[in-house]
């Protein structure tokens, strides 16, 4: 290239950069340089030429995936001890409705006079009652009788017992009519949540989840809780599902809560599709999170610098043997690094389970950095310097990628 022709081709592109940041030229807003110089406070990030945040690169190896295996799934059985145990006892409790009915074996008796006549048996069936807030019910004669915590078989002897001296050979008969002292509460992402009594047979969590009309969300992202006097923990649906030992019985006063937690994930540069991604209703690899995404542009990616990036909990990398501690309390910030370019990492990526909030970065290759360049200049100089410059800018370039 000429002397004269260069520094054409150089005033042109210095004239070129100086319009580019002129306010006469198409703008869909105003540029950062006004943005910072119109701010009344500017908090700016201090000078320095390393990152803002210290982070740690791991290349995708199979030393490395075996610190990242699937996470063990959280249990019920394990954090109730009640998969073992059967249904519960359901004793009668404060605000259960009751009927108690008392037989006596003649007429003439204290509750059968002798005049019944074509009664239909020798009994009368007093008007229901609620147990008080002391956890008794009122019996004719009898007085007031200890029910809360009491199995009905106990109640009915002990009314028999008091009512021995006064009635003919009295039998009582309690019927329970309503129990609301025997009831789970089911809530959150559920078609119909309610209170429901827990029947005599017993019922599991995915009975009263069923009564509740089932879940409303996908069981791949809804999570179970059962919370029982103090106690808490937390399953997935699936779980239940998978593992009968999880499906454990639940007791009087337990609250159920389902809870959805839509997974998803971010994808950033030369992948097919760009955004947030939902896992929707299965778990995702890595190699299947790149699928989803689109794959890999062919004109565009690296396949050799596959990014991804997540808060890594400081335990597992300190048993990799890196010094290093949590940030903020979430995490260590991570980059994962694949080489799709050799073939046994696709292997690899397939074991490799992705995370809520992961972002997956595809960077694009070299070739294609050089080649923004390339355009810039050619369209600045095609009309100056005609086609001997793009003879030259060609050869220089196919050097370059070539190198």
């Amino acid at each position: 290239m000429a002397l004269g022709t260069g520094w054409r081709c150089s005033g042109l592109i210095a004239v070129a950069l100086g319009l580019s940041a002129c306010n006469t030229l198409p703008r869909s807003g105003p540029d950062d340089k006004a943005i910072r110089e119109n701010a009344t406070l500017y908090f700016a990030a201090p000078k320095s030429e390393k990152p803002l945040l210290d982070y740690m690169l791991i290349d995708l190896t199979p030393d490395a995936i075996s610190y990242f295996e699937q996470k063990p799934r959280q249990t019920l059985a394990a954090g109730f001890g009640a998969s073992r145990r059967g249904p519960p006892s359901l004793p009668l409790g404060i605000g259960d409705i009751v009927e108690v009915s008392i037989f006596e074996s003649a007429q003439g008796g204290l509750f059968v006079p002798a005049d019944a006549g074509s009664r239909p048996g020798n009994f009368v069936t007093l008007p229901r009652q609620t147990i008080d807030t002391d956890g008794t019910l009122s019996v004719p004669y009898a007085g007031r009788v200890r029910a809360s915590g009491r199995t009905p078989t106990a109640v009915q002897a002990e009314i028999e017992q008091r009512l021995a001296d006064r009635a003919i050979e009295p039998q009582v008969v309690i019927n329970l009519i309503e129990s609301r002292s025997s009831q789970v509460s089911v809530l959150g992402d559920v078609n119909a949540p309610a209170k429901f009594e827990v029947t005599p047979g017993g019922d599991r969590i995915l009975d009263v989840i069923s009564r509740a009309g089932g879940i409303s969300a996908s069981g791949a992202e809804t999570y179970i809780s059962l919370q029982r006097n103090n106690t808490s923990a937390t399953v997935l649906f699936d779980t239940l599902l998978e593992r009968p030992s999880e499906n454990i019985y639940v007791y009087p006063g337990d609250t159920i809560f389902a809870n959805r937690e839509r997974r998803t994930y971010l994808a950033f540069g030369a992948s097919g599709l760009n955004g947030r991604i939902d896992f929707e209703e299965s778990n995702l690899t890595l190699a299947e999170a790149v699928g989803k995404a689109g794959g890999l542009l062919d004109a565009a990616a690296d396949p050799g610098q596959i990014f991804l990036y997540r808060l890594v909990d400081p335990e597992i990398l300190a048993r990799m043997g890196a010094p290093v501690t949590a940030k903020a309390g979430k995490g260590f910030p991570v980059i994962f690094r694949a080489n799709l370019r050799d073939p046994s990492t696709y292997f690899l990526a397939q074991r490799f389970a992705m995370e809520d909030k992961d972002i997956l970065y595809v960077s694009n290759a070299d070739s294609v950095e050089l080649l923004k360049v390339l355009n810039i200049i050619s369209s600045t100089t095609q009309t100056v310097s005609g086609s001997t410059a793009d003879v030259v800018l060609t050869r220089d370039a196919t050097r370059a990628i070539r190198d």
